[in-house]
């Protein structure tokens, strides 16, 4: 499961073993968040939230929007 991107103290991470749709794993302290990539024509969007205060979901979510098409290349090309 690598890491593709660290900041502010979050970590995303695509897993190699894991299905559509196109989504990520934000872990911070313990917490993860699992947010969909959406697509080129759509805004990503939570689908899980797992001990994560909502202050650092709000976060994760921002810093998902602003590397979007930079993580839907990482997981084409991990998933293909």
């Amino acid at each position: 499961m690598p890491t593709v991107l660290s900041q502010d103290g979050f970590d995303v991470m695509i897993y190699t073993r894991d299905h559509p749709p196109a989504h990520v794993h934000v872990w911070k302290a313990g917490g993860e968040a699992v947010i969909n990539l959406g697509s080129d024509a759509a805004a990503p969007s939570i689908r899980e939230i797992n001990r994560m205060p909502k202050k650092n979901v709000r976060k994760a979510v921002r810093i998902i929007e602003e590397n979007q098409t930079f993580l839907l290349v990482k997981w084409r090309e991990i998933h293909g």
